[in-house]
């Protein structure tokens, strides 16, 4: 090899040790991930290879004689008595299968067949808890492996976690597991972190760690934090024989430490890729982040047997699942339009593989997200994928923006679909096009909505043929309905004579709705069947109702500001009053209720009652029981709360029974009910 040859191979060792080093200080001390994971690990291969082939030129400060990064200043350094070691790495099904010939090999052929231990590789961050006879003394973080950060105050806050081990514990005893963050936790955290303004946590790992690391304990307490441990660093005073990493965890948990539910001993090759091939499937339903298994031997004196090399067992290997993030150019953005009107801005990707898939497109959910982001056209950024769910951008790679070649993303002030003007509610993130039924991304879910039972009730029509009338262009809008021919339906595809004179039937029977009736199918956001009754039992007509401001709106019961703003803006809209016209142009006779007196009022047994019904009723069905216990002037809502009056329970009732049992609200029983009503 030429001179030029190898300083070409020291230089790209020295720039592999200073990267890994940076990232590794990024992820393990600042909480930040700059890279992919399956990006990092080709780069820690590539050193490894390279310092294999040329050890004199390998660096002293190599990140592959460590782990994690330097401890944080504001923390207390703690010295491991027994080094904190990690995992070397496998992605696949081969991966496992050599690391199952390494071990039989180095065994030396004195054993055929090796039971393994299973473990869930726990996306967070690695501790160590030292118990001193059962109390909990000391924690730390993995740190350097060496050296790690004294976190014990705030390892004290973890719930599940306990401060004086149960049972027959030993003198000492020193447990290495997993913190970390349940994925409903991180959910709810950030989204406080938002109604604060500030910027939210990039994964449930950056969030479990930040957490960890904060000095002020109150902060991690409020972070309901978890943990698992997945095993045992040293011990003294043992109070019963170990000899195996399974009845370690099994001993561990009887003295009320935690582990993961899905740990398993196998005893096949076959066992532990299908524990893998499995493992993975299941990923997106697990409660918490997991990015691979954790394969371990599990015989403690076949461990011993197998050892250690500089930074890493040999008796344990952690296989990785195929990344879920990935980095990669944000070409455009495209605004989608959603059933409920709600705009979607999407992002259109340079395509790369994400999670064994191929992605080209991420949401980047709404206008707001787009300036926390700070994202722009032609940057490069990071997604995220979990499953079949459509991919996220979670962050802008920065450091590689070219300021001459990005725009910034400007979110429309009309709506792509019909032209609409598109408007955002005070208090709300989603921005919307205001052309509801007129627009055609939002037409089929209105129409459904229009001629369901509680809405018009127009049997004769379902979802199935509203699509057919929508794509052969036989209808526009809703007051279209009102003008279908026989003739026109019978040249649809599958179209028998039977079905379209039920259909015009069925439009004709519906001509004259109760004032109710034609509010709700309306589908003014926020205006469900109740608050259309209240509207209905207020205003003479539907012209007053359509002329009502927002402080007469808000007069009534249960109408706040939100709901009256919705209602008023809807009636504003020209073409909104437009489809109203046409509506009542083609023979729409809206029933308004007749005024109910004082005297008939007082005659009405459930005026001003809150009933809620929950299970199998056998005498109605749940319309018909709402109906009447409304016609008797109750006002029925679909949840139990304070002001629930009583509940009606049928049959196998759930939840509801024993929330109102815990409100004390009264419960009749259908039987209590018939005898009620009969008398009446």
């Amino acid at each position: 090899m030429n001179e030029s040859a190898k300083e070409s191979i020291k230089e790209r060792i020295a720039e592999l040790t200073e990267t890994i080093n940076r990232l590794n200080y990024n992820y393990h001390v600042l909480d930040e991930t700059l890279i992919p994971d399956h990006e990092f690990d080709q780069l820690f291969h590539e050193l490894k290879e390279l310092e294999a082939q040329y050890p004199q030129y390998k660096d002293p400060n190599t990140p592959t004689e460590k782990v994690g990064g330097r401890v944080l200043s504001g923390f207390t350094e703690i010295r491991h008595e027994r080094p904190m070691l990690s995992l070397d790495n496998a992605f696949n099904a081969e991966d496992l299968t050599h690391f199952h010939e390494r071990v039989l090999e180095r065994l030396g052929g004195t054993v055929t067949e090796i039971e393994y231990f299973a473990e869930p590789k726990l996306d967070g961050l690695a501790v160590s808890i030292i118990y001193e006879n059962g109390l909990l003394r000391r924690a730390a973080t993995r740190g350097d492996g060496i050296t790690g950060e004294d976190v014990t105050e705030n390892i004290r806050t973890i719930r599940s976690l306990p401060h004086q081990l149960k049972g027959d514990f030993p003198a000492r005893l020193e447990v290495r597991g997993e913190v970390f963050m349940r994925k409903s936790v991180f959910e709810k955290i950030n989204e406080q972190q938002l109604k604060r303004g500030q910027k939210p946590f990039a994964n449930p790992r950056n969030a479990a760690a930040g957490s960890i690391r904060q000095l002020d304990s109150k902060i991690a307490a409020s972070r309901q934090l978890s943990f698992y441990c997945y095993g045992v660093g040293l011990y003294e005073a043992l109070p019963i024989e170990i000899t195996r990493h399974s009845e370690w965890l099994s001993y561990v948990e009887s003295l009320g430490i935690p582990i993961s539910p899905l740990n398993e001993k196998i005893d096949t090759l076959a066992g532990i890729v299908e524990y893998y091939q499995r493992i993975e499937s299941s990923r997106d339903q697990l409660p918490f982040e997991i990015d691979g298994v954790v394969i371990k031997v599990d015989d403690l004196l076949l461990q011993e047997r197998l050892g250690f090399v500089s930074r890493s067992p040999r008796f344990a290997i952690a296989v990785k699942f195929p990344a879920m993030e990935a980095r990669t150019r944000l070409l455009d953005v495209d605004f989608q339009v959603g059933r409920t009107g709600a705009i979607t801005p999407v992002a259109r990707l340079e395509p790369v593989e994400v999670g064994g898939v191929v992605v080209a497109n991420a949401t980047l959910h709404n206008q707001d997200e787009i300036a926390r982001l700070g994202v722009m056209i032609n940057d490069e950024v990071m997604i995220h994928r979990a499953g079949d769910v459509i991919p996220k951008v979670i962050r802008v790679v920065l450091e590689n923006r070219d300021p001459e070649l990005v725009k910034p993303i400007l979110f429309p002030t009309e709506c792509p679909i019909c032209g609409s003007p598109i408007i955002r509610l005070e208090g709300e993130a989603i921005a919307r096009c205001s052309g509801g039924l007129t627009c055609d991304a939002q037409k089929l879910e209105g129409l459904k909505h229009f001629v369901s039972r509680t809405a018009m009730n127009i049997d004769g029509i379902g979802g199935r043929w509203l699509e057919v009338l929508l794509q052969e262009k036989v209808i526009d809008s809703i007051a279209d309905l009102y003008h279908l021919e026989k003739a026109r339906l019978l040249e649809l595809p599958r179209m028998g004579e039977k079905s379209a004179e039920k259909m015009i039937a069925s439009i004709e029977g519906s001509k004259k709705p109760a004032f109710a009736n034609f509010i709700y199918a309306l589908g003014i956001r926020e205006v469900g069947e109740a608050t259309a009754r209240t509207l209905a039992n207020h205003y003479e007509s539907l012209s007053d109702l359509m002329k009502s401001s927002e402080v007469e709106l808000m007069q009534l019961e249960d109408i706040g500001p939100i709901v009256a703003q919705r209602i008023v803006e809807f009636f504003a809209l020209p073409h909104h009053q437009a489809l109203i016209a046409a509506l009542l142009d083609a023979g729409i006779e809206i029933q308004y209720p007749q005024k109910v007196t004082q005297a008939e009022n007082a005659a009405l047994p459930f005026l001003g009652e809150t009933w809620v019904i929950t299970g199998t009723l056998s005498h109605f069905d749940r319309n018909g029981a709402k109906e009447k216990l409304i016609s008797l002037g109750a006002k029925v809502t679909g949840s139990v709360s304070k002001s629930t009056t009583r509940l009606l329970a049928g049959e196998k009732a759930g939840s509801k029974l024993t929330q109102a049992e815990k409100n004390g609200v009264e419960v009749i029983s259908e039987e209590r009910f018939l005898e009620m009503i009969e008398g009446l």
